[in-house]
């Protein structure tokens, strides 16, 4: 993996419509308390949950950080009250097969499988499924799985055109994340990289 990325890195690739109303109240909350935002998603499941995906600096988190976090963003909420109905609010790591948000997560990862959306089609497509290969400018690369035979099976996606970036899982990829986790078990004492803190709230 690249060297981590700077702790006040912005996001390129951010949420939409109720998502990001909630992002805009709890971003500034998580990062005053040294972590950094991953993604906002409100989903249907367990009723109506607001999940807060978040991770410090160099990547890691543990229960002890999603449970301050919640604490600190649950007043936040119930004052601006951005959702209508009860919800369930759950603060977790971003996982394994992360979202990729910031430019240094597309530079991280290289090597790795990823699935990409995109708002606007490039070479005909939104969808697309390959290795990333890194930055190049203001675009990532990526060798896809499904190129036709004799057909170009590299493409150069704007970084300003991502609406959707995760990473796929796969053996290489558990395998790093298991190494990148006992290094900073090694160095900090985390325990795991795939940790949650749920709260329940109306």
């Amino acid at each position: 993996m690249a060297d981590i990325a700077p702790e006040n890195e912005a996001r390129i690739v951010t949420e939409t419509g109720l998502d990001a109303h909630v992002a805009a109240i709890v971003e500034p909350i998580i990062e005053g308390l040294g972590y950094r935002l991953v993604r906002v998603k409100i989903s249907s499941r367990n009723g109506q949950t607001v999940q807060v995906m978040a991770e410090r600096p160099d990547g890691s988190m543990t229960v002890e950080d999603c449970g301050a976090i919640s604490r600190n963003i649950s007043p936040a909420l119930d004052v601006e009250d951005p959702v209508a109905a009860a919800y369930h609010l759950e603060v977790s790591s971003p996982g394994i097969d992360r979202p990729l948000v910031r430019r240094s997560d597309f530079a991280r990862w290289a090597g790795h499988t990823v699935k990409i959306e995109l708002g606007a089609p490039v070479e005909g497509r939104k969808r697309y499924r390959g290795v990333l290969l890194g930055l190049d400018g203001d675009a990532t690369g990526l060798k896809l799985e499904d190129a036709p035979e004799g057909a170009p099976d590299r493409v150069l996606l704007p970084l300003d055109t991502i609406t959707d970036a995760r990473l796929v899982m796969t053996d290489a990829l558990v395998a790093e994340t298991l190494r990148e986790a006992k290094r900073l078990q090694r160095v900090e004492g985390v325990d795991d990289n795939d940790l949650t803190d749920e709260t329940s709230d109306a």
